[in-house]
């Protein structure tokens, strides 16, 4: 289905955590998400990954407390999504559980099972919405197994560490194939949780499981392998990616070796052999480089609704554009009722009275109730002629 002409679409940005959702690495990756509004943001975070697990909640109310408490100026608006398991309550196809996603400008999904989350979102509403909000300019944050998941193939991490079975890929969600690029993502590349006994880097698989993963690709892919919190942040607006955080993200992909102006080869002999075997090359791009997405990923954006249901975006459409939204307050109202609230428990009233009339400046009425301040849009004066 095609976009209408008389509206622009930019897809929202792409970031990638290796890891640390709740790190300080995290608190910044979603810094550079939330300055970008001039209103508090409303943020969803899916359980899905984590929809197996019984204490699911829990794993994403953490992330919600440390957004929370950790980036309270911005005042996030945070609704969890709890789409946990197909043909349960809880679907992440029930348009009742998904209401809020409709509605998100950042949409978080991180820790758990990368394949339970392909299985559970593979051509859900719940993935729909998504990619429907995606393309309508909401930011994607991702973190560890959702990471993991949106890759064209998905490393299924739990049952090679965990129960044994043999090396092999599992369908993901191919979220970049939508950008005509083939990608494998690999977090927590660096880790060293097994200390000097046990590799356990490139996501617990260690150097030599990883390299026969290689070679099982069912395909050409691009690999992509994030540090231990670390984060990728692609901005399709301005056609570039950053690196920040502790680590720094290797790439590995096929062509001839080329210059790479900020990206240097990587230093690991072993991983530049295995690159070569499979006719590819290595870049690694340390924390603070930021390069053009062309330099060694050739983006390219789809047309709006690519790979969505006709009557999802038109709903997505309708929900982005035509249905009134309460008028939220600025981040300024906002810091000025903070401040506002600060001067009357120091009793002074003076710095009190000039932040209200700031307030009311601003757009805003402010009234004192019993369960604290509450902001009130001012009314608009209509001039009349007699």
């Amino acid at each position: 289905m095609n976009a209408s002409p008389e509206r622009s679409f930019l897809p929202g940005r792409v970031v990638l955590l290796g890891s640390g959702e709740t790190s300080p690495s995290g608190r910044r990756a979603f810094e550079e998400v939330f300055r970008r509004f001039d209103h508090p943001p409303r943020v969803a975070l899916l359980e899905t990954p984590a929809g197996f697990e019984p204490n699911s909640a829990q794993v994403i109310g953490r992330v919600a407390e440390f957004l929370r408490h950790h980036l309270q100026n911005y005042h996030p608006q945070i609704k969890v999504i709890p789409a946990r398991r197909r043909g349960t309550p809880f679907s992440p196809d029930s348009e009742e559980i998904l209401e809020a996603l409709w509605d998100a400008e950042v949409i978080f999904m991180g820790p758990g099972s990368p394949t339970y989350a392909v299985r559970q979102l593979f051509n859900s509403l719940a993935w729909q919405i998504i990619l429907a909000r995606h393309y309508l300019g909401a930011d994607l944050v991702l973190a560890s197994a959702a990471t993991i998941a949106i890759g064209r193939f998905a490393l299924p991490v739990y049952e090679i560490y965990k129960v044994g079975e043999d090396l092999h890929w599992k369908r993901g969600l191919d979220f970049f194939g939508l950008y005509g690029l083939p990608v494998v993502l690999i977090p927590h590349w660096n880790n060293n949780e097994g200390g000097s006994e046990l590799d356990t880097s490139r996501c617990f698989m260690g150097k030599e499981r990883f390299a026969g993963l290689v070679e099982l690709l069912p395909e050409p892919c691009m690999i992509i392998g994030i540090d231990e919190q670390t984060v990728l942040f692609i901005d399709l607006e301005k056609m570039t990616a950053s690196v920040f955080g502790k680590g720094g993200v290797t790439v590995i992909h096929s062509g001839e070796p080329h210059e790479v102006a900020i990206g240097s080869p990587s230093n690991d002999q072993e991983l530049n052999a295995l690159a070569k075997k499979v006719g590819s090359h290595t870049h690694y791009f340390q924390t603070g480089a930021i390069f053009p997405l062309d330099i060694c990923c050739p983006f390219s954006i789809p047309s709006p609704a690519t790979g969505v249901a006709a009557a999802i975006w038109e709903k997505a459409l309708q929900r982005a554009s035509s249905e009134p939204k309460e008028e939220t307050p600025s981040l300024e109202v906002i810091e000025c009722v903070r401040a506002r609230e600060e001067a009357r428990r120091a009793q002074d009233w003076a710095t009190a009275d000039e932040l209200r009339r700031k307030i009311e400046q601003l757009g805003w009425i402010v009234q004192d109730t019993r369960e604290g301040p509450k902001l009130k849009r001012k009314p608009k004066l209509i001039n009349t002629t007699d």
